[in-house]
């Protein structure tokens, strides 16, 4: 919704509260206020500037501000508005911006989408309690996300520890080295599998190292058409 502004912003702007209230209420989430017209914000209008912003940020939404007068852009400057108000030049570059925001917010949705996929995979994984001199216990993985792995093995740690692992993830990308810590644990009788078993989420792995889990679960995926 772009909304063209006239005259002052000051004590006596409470029809611009109501009407970006009536938008909002009609669903419409993203506004664009053209300042061309506006002669004047004073400090009360700063104030209903400030209610405006509120009330939108309350309902999930954005708003943005264009042709803004240099006068009224020192005043934002003062007040500290500049950091809190997006102003751009044109119509144009508002209007692009919330197509680059919706481009950003498909990528980090499918980026989690992908991170919590799980496949059925049957690996080797090695693990040790970490900075421990004790060997490496072996371990057999039942399933494999981004985030974690669940695997029964010759040794449970208690909810908590920190192990390093060795993930062979074969034949590509081979054997990725990684920490990860334990936030589940079955014993055996009560886990529905023969052996004792834990789950495991990644900790402090790199961005290379999972996105080459990432891409090893996407490609396990496409073989199994999904």
């Amino acid at each position: 919704m772009i909304l063209d502004l006239d005259g002052n912003i000051d004590i006596n702007s409470s029809d611009f509260i109501e009407t970006v209230g009536k938008v909002l209420r009609e669903g419409n989430k993203k506004i664009i206020c053209n300042m061309e017209n506006v002669n004047l914000v004073d400090y009360i209008g700063v104030s209903v500037l400030a209610i405006v912003y509120k009330n939108v940020i309350n309902h999930k939404g954005e708003i943005k501000f264009y042709n803004i007068s240099p006068h009224v852009k020192k005043l934002f400057s003062i007040v500290g508005l500049n950091k809190v108000f997006e102003c751009y030049n044109t119509e144009e570059t508002a209007l692009q911006s919330f197509k680059e925001e919706e481009k950003i917010e498909m990528i980090v949705k499918k980026k989690l989408r992908r991170r919590f996929k799980r496949i059925p995979f049957r690996g080797t994984v090695e693990y040790k309690k970490k900075f421990s001199s004790e060997d490496f216990y072996r371990g057999r993985i039942i399933n494999l996300s981004a985030i974690g792995i669940f695997l029964i093995g010759e040794k449970i740690f208690s909810i908590g520890e920190i192990l390093s692992m060795r993930v062979y993830l074969l034949p590509q990308p081979g054997i990725i080295e990684v920490e990860a810590k334990v936030v589940w644990v079955s014993s055996n009788g009560i886990s529905p599998i023969e052996y004792s078993a834990m789950g495991v989420e990644f900790y402090n792995i790199s961005n290379k190292k999972q996105r080459l889990i990432i891409d090893f679960v996407d490609k396990h995926l496409a073989s199994r058409g999904f």
